[in-house]
């Protein structure tokens, strides 16, 4: 390890095992993952271990529990991240002075339109309810209306302080349906946030040093990159959506775990900051935040919630169905789509994971698959994917129009434009 990377890591004050070595690994990015891929799978280890898992079992009564208490945890539980988000980045200043609801817009933060007092909606429409205080800002996290974050206001010297700030699972997956206004309307649970821009977020922090937030604002809206804090390499992804799931084991990129409660811990414990703690010998890897662990029992009630996400159905009139016809055609033969994109899940991801070679992102400087603990790459499930631009891992196409050309050029398919277009219709049409 380099005298660079040793004081990089131990200005941050978190504690990591890293093999027999324990070294102190970024607060900053352990927090700052937690804003891009925050809860998108997870339980404690890597795979072949047996970890807590919910959706299995029990009466149609008990699992509509364990469903409705997974949505409070993906909604509202920080696993007590708020040492990080609090103590170390010093959020809650940052939010009290100098983030407007304005400014959370602007960043990609939602409000959620439901939890607002008719008093402040009138207020919001009237104009009276201003939205370039930091004061607003505060009194909407005592209202639990900001969409993944969680505050704890205080009254004091007769004013709303707001003294301790955390992440929850939603700040990345979850997004609304601007039905009152632009970033403001009903939840979408386990839609990506991909107008988030997490490192613009933790650019705010008074505790990161100008190299830091140089490298977080480099990654943009919409990506974040879930290893920084482990090895240092900066290359962001794209926020993945939370919803689909249900029957994929494989439900990260590079499918590291075999469900959803891997990539959870993994989450919560190295990228938010939670209370508990995260293992993976092929990772070499093995992070305890705290002394007590506020996540392993919530991991069965919020798989079983994230598995409860049907993938959003394709609106009625945003494609075209004849296209779309001949397109499936294509997807079937000539595109050798099906190939990989296969069964009713239309994902091989269960049996099979891929070389980077077969990435349409590859190769890649530093490559994602490489930084992974299966070096390997699972096929991306389409359900959705007809609201869920960009594509691929990189988010380097801006459409579907895009994969679908970039497929025909990186395979030497042959597809003429018209089957390109078609193609990409039948995308949009799952």
């Amino acid at each position: 390890m380099t005298a660079r990377r040793l004081e990089w890591m131990e200005a941050s004050g978190v504690a990591t095992r890293v093999g027999a070595r324990t070294v102190l690994t970024t607060t900053m990015t352990a927090v700052a993952a937690a804003l891009a891929v925050a809860c998108g799978g997870g339980g404690h280890g890597g795979g072949g271990f047996a970890f807590a898992t919910g959706g299995a079992g029990g009466s149609a009564a008990e699992q509509a529990a364990l469903v409705a208490q997974g949505k409070q945890i993906f909604r509202f539980d920080t696993f007590g991240d708020e040492a990080h988000w609090t103590g170390t980045l010093r959020m809650h200043e940052v939010i009290s002075t100098a983030v407007s609801p304005a400014t959370a817009l602007e960043v990609g933060l939602k409000v959620d339109a439901e939890a607002l007092p008719l008093a402040v909606v009138q207020g919001i429409q009237d104009g009276s309810v201003d939205l370039k205080s930091p004061a607003t800002t505060v009194a909407l996290l005592k209202l639990d209306a900001v969409v993944g974050l969680k505050g704890t206001v205080e009254t004091i010297g007769g004013k709303d302080a707001l003294t301790r700030v955390g992440v929850t699972c939603a700040l990345c997956h979850s997004t609304v349906d601007n039905s009152f206004a632009p970033g403001i309307g009903k939840r979408l649970d386990g839609w990506a946030n991909r107008d988030l821009n997490p490192g613009a977020i933790i650019a705010l922090s008074p505790a990161l040093d100008a190299a830091r937030k140089a490298i977080y604002l480099s990654w943009g809206k919409g990506k974040y990159d879930p290893r920084f804090n482990i090895d240092g390499l900066s290359k962001p992804v794209v926020i993945p959506p939370a919803y689909g799931l249900e029957g994929i084991h494989s439900v990260t990129f590079t499918g590291d775990g075999t469900d959803i409660a891997y990539w959870n811990r993994y989450v919560a414990v190295t990228q938010m900051g939670g209370q508990g703690n995260f293992s993976d010998p092929r990772l070499n890897l093995n992070i305890t935040h705290g002394t007590a662990d506020f996540v392993t029992s919530k991991l069965p009630a919020l798989q079983a919630y994230q598995l409860s996400l049907k993938a959003p159905a394709a609106p009625a009139g945003s494609f075209d169905a004849a296209a779309a016809a001949r397109g499936k055609v294509v997807f079937d033969g000539a595109g050798k789509c099906a190939s990989c994109h296969s069964g009713a899940l239309l994902t091989d991801a269960n049996s099979t994971l891929h070389p980077p070679s077969d990435s349409m992102a590859e190769p890649e400087t530093p490559s994602y698959a490489f930084r992974s603990a299966t070096r390997m790459y699972r096929t991306s499930p389409l359900r959705g994917a007809w609201q869920n631009a960009p594509y691929f891992h990189d988010g380097s196409a801006a459409t579907l129009e895009e994969v679908a050309a970039t497929y025909n050029t990186r395979r030497a398919l042959g597809l003429t434009p018209q089957e390109i277009t078609d193609l990409a219709q039948y995308l949009k049409s799952q």
